[in-house]
């Protein structure tokens, strides 16, 4: 009877054996297909990867292309800027002239109807009533300045 205490336990682990070896074969499948679909997910990574990378260049060149855009405005809005303060001293300066065009004018009417009454008291001393009349009837009804008329001579 050893012999086949021995020849059971020999089947026995033969047949634990060979389980073992079919278990393995199958745990060395399943690792080699985990091990594929690894792979295949490492290479769709790799490509996410790349992906991101050059959509990360693509956007670095909008950025700076916004940035040069920005800084060319920038620049634009500093020139508007200045050209609207020209544009004031200009415009103060004109001021300045105009009220200074309209003090001068006032001073030349001012010197003007002076001038007239003078005219028109030489007149008087040089023709008499008659002169008088003639200045009178050249001035002006609702500015009360005067026309230099010239007088004619008496015949």
């Amino acid at each position: 009877m050893g012999f086949a205490v021995v020849a059971d336990e020999v089947r026995s682990l033969a047949q634990r054996a060979a389980q073992a070896a079919k278990d393995t074969a199958v745990l060395i499948e399943e690792a080699t297909a985990n091990a594929s679909q690894g792979t295949e997910k490492v290479k769709v990574l790799a490509d996410s990867i790349l992906r991101i990378g050059h959509q990360t260049t693509e956007i670095k060149g909008i950025v700076a292309e916004v940035s040069s855009a920005s800084h060319q405005q920038s620049q634009g809005i500093d020139q508007v800027t200045q050209a609207i303060a020209q544009m004031e001293k200009v415009t103060q300066t004109t001021a300045a002239t105009a009220e200074e065009s309209a003090a001068a004018s006032e001073e030349l009417n001012a010197q003007a109807e002076l001038s007239m009454n003078v005219v028109g008291q030489l007149q008087l001393l040089v023709g008499g009533a008659g002169a008088a009349s003639v200045r009178a009837a050249h001035a002006g009804p609702t500015t009360g300045r005067h026309r230099i008329v010239p007088t004619r001579a008496a015949a």
